[in-house]
C-alpha cells in the first residue's frame, strides 16, 4: 500500500499493492499500522455501499459539517467513477478549490478525504458500486454541500447531463454555502 498526498491538504491518495497468483489475487484494503505512520490514524464507526445503476450519475456535492465532520475512505468495488472532493473548509487557503481521481474496480486506488471537504462522484459505466468507510455515523441535521455544477468551482464532469437526485438539484452554490457560514 502506498500512501501519498494529494495536491489539497487533508486528501491522500492511496494504491493498494494486490499479491496475485494462479488463484487469484488477494489485497489488504486497509492497515492501521500504516495509516498511523502517515498521521491518518482514524476510528471507523460505519461503512456504507452506494449502487447507481446509470452511467453519468452523479452523487454530490456532500458533506457533515460542525462536530459531525466525516473523514472518508472511498473505493470501488465495481465499474470506474471521476470522484470529486471540493474545499469547504472556511478557514482553508484552499476554500473553494477542488480535485479529483479516477476511482475504478481494476486501478487499486483509494482516496483518504478529510474533514470539510465536500464529496461527490460521476459514474463512467453501469452498475457502479462505491463503498466508503467514514469516522462518523450519520446525521441528517448537519448534512450540507454544494451544487455540482457551480459555475464558481467550474468542476470539468465527464457528464454534461447525468442522472442526479432532486435533493443534489436543489444544493447551494459556493457562495449561498458561504454566506451560510458566516450567518453561524
Amino acid at each position: 500500500m502506498i500512501i501519498k498526498p494529494g495536491r489539497l491538504q487533508g486528501i491522500y491518495e492511496i494504491s493498494l499493492s494486490p499479491r496475485s497468483d494462479h488463484r487469484g489475487h488477494f489485497t489488504r484494503i486497509y492497515d492501521q499500522q500504516l495509516f498511523k505512520e502517515h498521521g491518518l490514524d482514524w476510528n471507523w464507526v460505519q461503512e456504507n455501499r452506494s449502487f447507481s445503476a446509470k452511467k453519468g450519475t452523479i452523487r454530490g456535492m456532500h458533506l457533515q459539517y460542525g462536530e459531525h465532520a466525516e473523514t472518508k475512505l472511498i473505493r470501488v468495488t465495481q465499474g470506474a467513477i471521476f470522484d470529486v472532493f471540493v474545499d469547504l473548509r472556511p478557514d482553508s487557503p484552499s476554500f473553494g478549490c477542488w480535485d479529483s481521481i479516477l476511482l475504478t474496480e481494476s486501478n487499486n486506488k483509494m482516496v483518504y478525504i478529510g474533514k470539510g471537504f465536500g464529496h461527490g462522484f460521476c459514474t463512467l459505466q453501469d452498475d457502479c458500486e462505491v463503498v466508503y468507510k467514514v469516522d462518523r455515523c450519520y446525521a441528517p441535521q448537519h448534512e450540507g454541500g454544494v451544487r455540482w455544477n457551480d459555475e464558481t468551482l467550474r468542476i470539468t464532469w465527464p457528464i454534461l447531463r447525468p442522472v442526479m437526485s432532486d435533493r443534489d438539484m436543489l444544493l447551494p452554490t459556493l457562495e449561498e454555502f458561504k454566506r451560510r457560514l458566516d450567518q453561524n
